[in-house]
């Protein structure tokens, strides 16, 4: 299996399993995550972008790989995807390396499948 599949599976289980909880404050955090991407003042590839840097400036693994893939479903190319990951860790410093390793290898692995 491959990373993406991997990623992918692990995280629809285990946010099945959060969600079958049935916790009233998970589920409306879930939901605001949910609406925060939907369209309003500002289109889905603006805050995809704005996800993706966030994410690497926090150092969140799985946040810059869930928000690579968004990257790619809403069409952006190779070259915007770096340029904005460059932006990322001039702000978040040389911490953010080690992630942007990884945040290359998934956008790599997500352009083969």
């Amino acid at each position: 299996m491959g990373l993406v599949e991997q990623f992918n599976d692990y995280r629809s289980a285990m946010n099945k399993q959060i969600l079958d909880s049935d916790n009233l404050l998970i589920k409306r955090i879930f939901n605001l995550d949910t609406n925060a991407y939907a369209p309003g003042a500002l289109d889905i590839r603006t805050k995809e972008l704005i996800g993706l840097t966030c994410s690497l400036v926090l150092r969140c693994d799985d946040c810059v790989k869930y928000h690579l893939g968004k990257c790619k479903e809403v069409g952006f190319k190779t070259e915007e995807v770096q340029e904005a990951m460059g932006v990322a860790t001039l702000i978040g410093g040389t911490i953010v390396i080690p992630h942007l390793r990884r945040a290359f290898e998934y956008w790599n692995a997500l352009q083969a499948s």
